[in-house]
């Protein structure tokens, strides 16, 4: 429930409240659309417009929500049966975009969670991008390349028939990768017998876009080292933790070494490596886009590293500034505390929502700067738009001019952020301003497109 002690308009407690009801086996859900009320009562109260147009009933309701059986054969000659999904959660400012996660976790209100912060992320971007997420339980981890193939033309096979480029252009995420888009966009095509750009993150021989496979990671370090510009300082000579070992933490990882920081622990499910002289992000990517290992293997290149058992330790470890780049709420509140206790200064969210409110509130309790999911990892969608605009007009831009529009955009995102904290009289609450900025340009679109 959102209680009046966090949120006084009745207005506001009424919808959360309503929508708790509704959807109470949701956490996921209902915690992503907690977080972003949190931060809008001063907007609602200032613009009543919002409340007589019901904006928010509309904002928080999927337009629609697509659920399918797949069915495929394994290398065993089994039958395999999965659910697939897609949710279609707002398309006022743009087509639905957002990514497909294929992992055992991925149920409804997960993708409806990543779905609602998609809204707002591709909102802060600037570019005509709505909302969306989809997916699957299926799990690609110790599937062939044949098996992962069978299920991916299994998936879109469906999804085919709710997607393309000027209504839904879905993206990689957790479990999909280059390999998996490949195989989606290879069986798209055969069924539609169209070329377009219905799938970013796809190969650079067939209408992908350089830096889309750096792009979260780096953009979540350039937002980071515009937070820190702002106060006068850098990443150069920072010592780093970053939770994770996917496409967002290895390439966060490369860029904060490249800007003069050092990053010394890194992790995955199992447990978390450290190693004091700077963890070598060539070896990480051999361990894990190569060989597909534990990151425990790193200790095979570099024996004087450590490998501990229990990723959560590596919240224990002093450094300067966190990136976690794992998954959701990997950090609660007894864990924030004890990050503040450890001298750090700085959190920059990679992943989506990993953070719990509660910690949140440590953060900010205790000055840390904090940087929310939803602008600083903002980087993989946006450079997913740039890809978009190459396919429409089927040329390709160079690495360093697709980096440079990248870091422009986040240099963007973050102003944003720091004109909305400000419009709410909230200066320098990032949070706050990600919020109000995200969802204050979507809600005028809505109201301008009528009901």
């Amino acid at each position: 429930m959102l209680h009046n002690d966090i949120v006084k308009n009745e207005y506001m407690l009424n919808v959360y409240n309503k929508l708790n009801e509704r959807y109470e086996t949701q956490p996921e859900f209902l915690q992503s659309v907690y977080e972003v009320f949190q931060s809008l009562e001063p907007l609602i109260d200032n613009h009543p417009i919002y409340q007589r147009e019901g904006v928010l009933e509309r904002i928080v309701e999927p337009e629609r929500i697509i659920k399918f059986k797949v069915e495929w054969i394994d290398d065993n000659n089994q039958v395999q049966i999965n659910h697939g999904y897609r949710v279609q959660f707002n398309s006022a400012i743009g087509p639905y975009k957002g990514g497909l996660r294929f992992h055992p976790s991925v149920n409804e209100s997960i993708l409806k969670f990543l779905g609602f912060e998609q809204i707002f992320k591709n909102s802060l971007t600037g570019l005509s991008l709505g909302g969306g997420k989809g997916g699957s339980d299926f799990n690609p981890k110790g599937k062939s390349d044949r098996e992962v193939m069978r299920f991916c033309q299994a998936f879109m096979t469906e999804l085919s028939k709710h997607i393309g480029a000027d209504t839904d252009v879905p993206a990689g995420d957790i479990g999909v990768g280059g390999r998996e888009i490949g195989y989606l966009f290879g069986q798209y095509k055969k069924l539609r017998n169209e070329f377009t750009g219905v799938l970013t993150g796809k190969g650079l021989s067939f209408g992908g876009s350089l830096v889309r496979t750096e792009a979260t990671g780096y953009g979540l370090c350039y937002y980071a080292e515009e937070m820190l510009n702002a106060r006068g300082d850098s990443l150069k000579g920072k010592v780093i933790t970053i939770s994770g070992s996917g496409n967002v933490a290895i390439y966060a990882n490369e860029k904060a070494t490249q800007l003069g920081a050092k990053v010394v622990a890194m992790s995955d499910s199992n447990g978390y490596i450290y190693d004091k002289d700077g963890i070598d992000v060539s070896i990480i990517k051999e361990i894990k886009e190569v060989k597909r290992e534990r990151i425990h293997t790193y200790l095979n290149y570099r024996p004087n590293a450590e490998y501990h058992e229990g990723w959560k330790g590596i919240w224990s470890i002093p450094v300067d500034i966190i990136l976690p780049c794992a998954t959701q709420n990997e950090i609660d509140e007894e864990t924030a505390k004890k990050i503040v206790e450890n001298g750090v200064k700085v959190i920059a969210e990679g992943s989506n929502m990993p953070t719990t409110p509660e910690a949140i509130e440590v953060f900010k309790q205790a000055g840390l700067l904090f940087a929310p999911s939803k602008a600083a990892n903002a980087g993989g969608v946006a450079t997913s738009g740039l890809e978009m605009s190459q396919d429409s007009i089927r040329l390709s831009w160079t690495f360093e001019e697709t980096d440079r529009r990248l870091k422009d955009i986040m240099k963007g995102i973050y102003q944003n952020c720091v004109d909305g904290a400000e419009e709410v009289n909230r200066p320098g609450d990032l949070v706050v301003g990600a919020n109000v900025a995200g969802f204050k340009k979507v809600a005028d679109a809505m109201i301008a497109q009528g009901i």
